[in-house]
């Protein structure tokens, strides 16, 4: 019987093909990793950039506060006390600091607050006579003398001819601090009068 036997020309295409497939698989694998590579980079770069976060409120944003009205007294004032309140009340600032002006039960026209709990602005009355040993404070060219309560500091002028106090919750801190823009308004809308201390001056 012939034995039928392989020729060498023709097992050399089996050893090309597996070498062929071999190298394109080797290839693939390189490839695949290179593209998906190339497409995340790509799309990276064409992405629009991702929105910045918002930034958080800063310490002196203005702090959450009542709308009510806050209950005042308001005594009856003579005819002039009472246009020089006027006055006053008509010019006061919307806010003093970061706190905002709050309406009043009574005495519109002679009273004012603002924030919460409430600064309040009266006006009319009577100035005390501070003692020698108390203290005064100038601020802003008003001269004001300080009681300190438990809940509260009460500043009152020394140096005008009608007298305006301003409560000050001692939840707020210093107290002087706050009659800043007040003193402002107390120099242009009521007189100065009266002997203010010793320590007024200057």
């Amino acid at each position: 019987m012939d034995q039928i036997t392989s020729s060498p020309d023709e097992k050399a295409p089996a050893r090309r093909n597996r070498t062929n497939r071999g190298a394109a698989l080797l290839a693939t694998l390189i490839a695949v990793p290179v593209t998906v590579a190339v497409a995340g980079f790509t799309f990276a770069k064409l992405a629009p950039d991702a929105p910045t976060s918002q930034p958080s409120p800063s310490a002196s944003a203005a702090r959450p506060q009542s709308t009510a009205p806050v209950e005042m007294a308001a005594p009856a004032l003579a005819e002039r006390p009472a246009t020089v309140c006027r006055a006053l009340t008509s010019q006061l600032p919307d806010a003093v600091r970061d706190l905002r002006q709050r309406p009043v039960t009574a005495g519109a026209e002679q009273n004012a607050a603002y924030g919460d709990p409430a600064l309040t602005v009266a006006c009319g009355g009577t100035e005390p006579t501070p003692g020698q040993t108390d203290d005064v404070w100038v601020v802003n060219k008003v001269c004001w003398y300080a009681a300190e309560g438990p809940d509260a500091t009460v500043l009152t002028t020394l140096d005008r001819e009608t007298a305006v106090r301003v409560t000050v919750p001692r939840t707020y801190g210093a107290a002087l601090q706050w009659v800043s823009p007040i003193s402002d308004t107390v120099v242009a809308t009521v007189p100065s009068g009266g002997t203010a201390p010793a320590g007024c001056s200057g």
